[in-house]
């Protein structure tokens, strides 16, 4: 099987080369590139995120990376968010909210509440609460999270798994062949390289998709 062809979008905002080096160890064939004419000739995309939602958003349109994730997501081609780069798919967010992320993704972004620790920095378990192909194996596992705001998708369908943390909160969704982690699979050890080998196995099965919505 020819390896998926991924490419990590740099836009100045963290992950990147612990992203790049999960995503090779899990049999994809990495590209980073901040070139959207070179990232559109890839299989899948995948946006990471460190840092403050405004300020992503604005790295992520200065590097002229929005018209790409835009025209990938309404061609329902494959595409991962993670932490961060799951939130700027949003609308909106409570972090900053006189700033509008890219909208691709219907609900918002809010802060944890007030009664628990912020923010939520360490390991949690994260509970599917329906099955997908990207959760293939995994159940009950711990994932590595560091954040303070989540995605709250307007149709509680979007969401594949959820993280006890507090009142508990979506830390996977899932709109046709967009999907997202609040969680970064890439520190996650064991559990976030299988959530990723399912996601590459099935880009380089699947020229069109990561599975079914």
């Amino acid at each position: 099987m020819t390896p998926a062809r991924i490419a990590v979008l740099d836009y100045d905002a963290g992950n990147l080369r612990s992203a790049a080096k999960a995503l090779t160890r899990a049999g994809a064939d990495v590209t980073v590139t901040a070139d959207a004419a070179e990232a559109s000739r890839a299989d899948a995309l995948v946006v990471p995120g460190v840092g403050h939602f405004g300020q992503c958003v604005r790295r992520f349109r200065a590097a002229g990376l929005e018209a790409l994730a835009q025209d990938w997501v309404a061609a329902d081609r494959p595409l991962l968010g993670i932490c961060v780069g799951m939130q700027i798919l949003y609308a909106a967010s409570e972090e900053e909210p006189v700033t509008r992320g890219l909208g691709v993704l219907p609900g918002q972004v809010r802060r944890l509440p007030d009664d628990v620790t912020v923010p939520h920095m360490g390991w949690n378990v994260v509970t599917p609460v329906r099955p997908d192909p990207l959760l293939k194996g995994i159940g009950g596992q711990r994932c590595y999270f560091v954040h303070s705001y989540y995605a709250a998708p307007s149709d509680d369908a979007h969401v594949l798994a959820t993280c006890d943390y507090g009142p508990g909160f979506p830390c996977v969704v899932r709109v046709g062949h967009t999907v997202g982690t609040q969680f970064h699979p890439e520190k996650s050890a064991a559990v976030g390289g299988r959530l990723l080998t399912n996601f590459v196995s099935a880009v380089a099965s699947r020229s069109v998709g990561v599975g079914s919505p």
